[in-house]
């Protein structure tokens, strides 16, 4: 699949009728929030996790050095954190350019961490049939790519730091990206 899913998101879900839709951020999107939202609400979804197998090339990196951003991986025992955001659908227009490289709207069900309930919302996920997946890697190796890459939305550090940080703040303690945190603040000495 060709990395570029802006058209192809835009014919995955109709949002005829509805005034909004949920959406689960678990990367940029719970500290890059640049759309409006009706309300957020920290989430969690049960059978994914979250792990820095995709490439970027168009925010953290380049189609010559790409950095390497959050997906999420099927793992039946596996709950991932993130923030529930209720949207206009009208946001969509911008959410498919933003996430389209590589990235496909799916439909998961959102647990409230708060006790309240359940709702179905989308989130985008980027799949290992996209032309950007890097997939699985030795961790120091993921990140020293990290450090490495650097792109138009800044360096791909300071995409993991930032993440890292909004996940302590939803109390989350996301082993791969910790440990990647770890080898990006203390690499080893060759």
């Amino acid at each position: 699949m060709s990395a570029n899913t802006i058209e192809h998101n835009r014919s995955r879900q109709s949002f005829e009728g509805l005034s909004s839709v949920w959406l689960f951020g678990y990367g940029s999107l719970i500290y890059k929030v640049d759309f409006p939202f009706l309300e957020q609400r920290p989430a969690q979804i049960e059978g994914w996790a979250r792990r820095f197998w995709q490439g970027s090339h168009d925010h953290r990196g380049t189609a010559e050095a790409p950095g390497r951003v959050v997906t999420l991986i099927d793992q039946p025992d596996a709950r991932c954190r993130g923030i529930a955001y209720r949207v206009s659908p009208e946001v969509f227009q911008h959410l498919d350019v933003r996430e389209k490289n590589g990235y496909l709207r799916f439909t998961t069900t959102m647990t409230f961490t708060d006790g309240s309930g359940h709702a179905e919302g989308l989130v985008y996920i980027a799949t290992p049939d996209n032309d950007a997946f890097l997939g699985p890697a030795d961790e120091a190796d993921i990140a020293r790519q990290i450090a490495g890459a650097c792109g138009p939305s800044g360096p791909n550090a300071e995409y993991l730091l930032r993440l890292a940080e909004s996940l302590r703040d939803l109390g989350d303690h996301d082993s791969h990206v910790f440990a990647l945190e770890t080898l990006l603040r203390n690499p080893a000495v060759d």
